[in-house]
């Protein structure tokens, strides 16, 4: 519900379709105020013949265009003192989806992945990004290596998240405009983007099990630098 909620308040989406219960069709113009798209009324049953029974749904489906795709250019112009993430080859739209959650509630300028590689912007990570894809831009780009190149062209300092780093995120000077770059869910950074990277930082742990997941460690991530800018 969310996610259909944020993409009709955003006028940059182009809604085509939208196909709603009774009662989702009541939350929802309680949420965005009348609906100028027409509503296909339908009941669950309909819907789960639509997107499989088990897709939990709400009673909402919203059939859309996609975004315009920035260039990742402007996400850095428009950067602001906040950091940008880049995704090395991140595949699960969950993980993608949660990410850019937290980029919304943390203050990302932006998310910067690769045109292959990466999940589609679609409804499973939209509904994962809980309303955020409407809010973190998005940029793809056909050479993550290169692309990191020009961030650094552009003033940005590359900082690499990898777990046996000896630097931790704390001690990052986040005033400088700063791209946060995070790799795979099984394989990490590879090591051409590696290499690319100024530095490496790790999230400082204080338990038994050494790592989190991906999208956990962009939560921490961007939460501490978050801090340091208010510092």
């Amino acid at each position: 519900m969310h996610a259909v909620e944020a993409a009709l308040k955003n006028p940059a989406r182009r809604a085509n379709r939208l196909l709603l219960t009774e009662n989702a069709e009541r939350r929802l113009t309680e949420a965005v105020g009348p609906i100028k798209l027409a509503i296909e009324r339908v009941t669950p049953r309909d819907l789960d013949r639509l997107l499989g029974s088990d897709t939990v749904h709400q009673g909402a489906m919203l059939e859309t265009e996609l975004l315009p795709e920035p260039e990742w250019s402007d996400l850095a112009n428009s950067a602001n003192g906040r950091p940008l993430i880049v995704l090395d080859q991140v595949t699960d739209p969950h993980n993608v989806g949660a990410i850019l959650r937290s980029s919304a509630v943390f203050g990302a300028s932006g998310l910067v992945m690769t045109r292959r590689h990466s999940p589609p912007l679609n409804g499973v990570l939209a509904k994962s990004a809980s309303g955020a894809l409407e809010l973190v831009p998005v940029a793809l780009v056909a050479n993550l290596s290169r692309a990191l190149d020009e961030l650094k062209s552009a003033g940005f300092t590359i900082v690499g998240l990898d777990g046996d780093a000896e630097q931790s995120i704390e001690d990052i000077d986040w005033s400088h405009p700063t791209a946060l770059v995070m790799g795979s869910e099984g394989k990490g950074l590879r090591e051409l983007t590696r290499k690319t990277c100024d530095s490496l930082a790790r999230i400082t742990t204080d338990g038994p099990v050494a790592s989190l997941n991906v999208s956990n460690a962009a939560a921490v991530a961007l939460h501490t630098a978050m801090l340091a800018r208010r510092k």
